[in-house]
């Protein structure tokens, strides 16, 4: 019965995940499990998938009340709504820094997506760029993602380069591959590091509590190797401004690293930011905080800077990308507020 399904599911509208639980997971049941590691995945749509036996643990049906273990080898088909497996061209504007016949640069806002995924199939960058140009060119292993070389996370600002040729698309690829790409970020974080300039060298890999995230691993085998240089460009007491260069470009890599420091990145949710982590008890330092959250209510990251070799004449090519304009407000209003208390 479940291979006649599994063969129904793949010709209509189903989901898939393949899921094989981390070796140190403690017993946690499988329901509440699966909540945590599918996004926008509510629990009546998981035990529904498990009522009609769409959920199976090491092959064989499984209960909502299942508690996994490590090793375990979960499948799930969850049905999906309609949609077209084809991009879709949508004409949202692109703030383009610069173009030429091989690739472009463009300044992606907080709050874009870069390409299509779960719970994101359009208004993407990807959707926007298929609109503008055709027959974008897209590496083996990058379905999907048409002039993609790299990405930045959806509520990060700052800047992207997209190839337009297959030449170009090769090359930028082997220039990130060999970690030659220079990129810088500014972030806000939490606190005042304790040394000007500093590297943060620690693997990361999904965290084991919650897959959404990355952790810091100290076992060498655990995770990939993931480096921030860090340099401090203003203390403003309660909080500081970064600007981090990237040696690695992990996911989540900024992100987690400064949580890893003690210092998360100011109003970041995934990673603890999103609280007043220092500072007074006073009633008026709160409303000052919680105004700043209203006033960007994302993560503090902004990908600053972007330099690379051209792919066909070989110049060098930097690119910079001021602070948008939640950002710079909430700068400024930190250095006020630390000025006058």
């Amino acid at each position: 019965m479940i291979e006649d399904l599994n063969i129904e599911i793949q010709d209509t509208l189903f989901e898939h995940h393949s899921i094989t639980v981390d070796p140190g997971q403690k017993p946690y049941r499988i329901d509440k499990f699966l909540i945590d590691r599918l996004p926008n995945t509510s629990r009546n749509k998981i035990q529904l998938a498990i009522d009609n036996q769409f959920i199976l643990v090491n092959g064989i049906p499984t209960k909502a009340n299942y508690k996994i273990r490590p090793y375990d080898k979960i499948q799930i088909v969850l049905p999906n709504p309609p949609r077209n497996n084809e991009l879709i061209p949508e004409n949202i504007p692109l703030d383009i820094v610069y173009e030429d016949e091989a690739l472009m640069v463009v300044h992606k806002p907080a709050g874009m997506v870069v390409h299509p995924g779960y719970n994101n199939w359009t208004g993407t960058l990807v959707n926007a760029l298929i609109y503008y140009f055709d027959n974008l060119p897209t590496a083996p292993n990058n379905i999907g993602r048409p002039g993609l070389v790299h990405r930045i996370d959806k509520d990060t600002s700052g800047l992207l380069v997209v190839a337009k040729t297959e030449a170009s698309l090769i090359a930028l690829a082997k220039q990130f591959y060999d970690h030659s790409i220079a990129r810088t970020y500014y972030a806000l974080i939490w606190g005042e590091p304790e040394t000007e300039t500093g590297t943060i060298d620690i693997n990361l890999d999904r965290s084991l509590q919650d897959r959404r995230i990355v952790a810091p691993y100290t076992n060498p085998e655990k995770g990939k190797r993931a480096v921030t240089h860090y340099q401090v460009v203003e203390r403003l007491r309660y909080v500081s401004l970064v600007k981090c260069t990237l040696e690695t470009g992990r996911t989540h890599q900024i992100r987690a690293h400064m949580k890893h420091m003690g210092h998360p990145i100011f109003a970041d949710a995934a990673y603890g930011g999103h609280e007043i982590v220092k500072g007074e008890q006073f009633s008026k330092y709160k409303s000052f905080v919680e105004n700043c959250f209203q006033i960007m209510p994302r993560q503090a990251l902004h990908a600053y800077s972007l330099g690379f070799i051209h792919p066909t004449t070989q110049e060098n090519m930097y690119f910079e990308s001021p602070l948008p304009t939640d950002f710079q407000t909430v700068l400024n209003r930190w250095s006020k507020y630390v000025h006058y208390h």
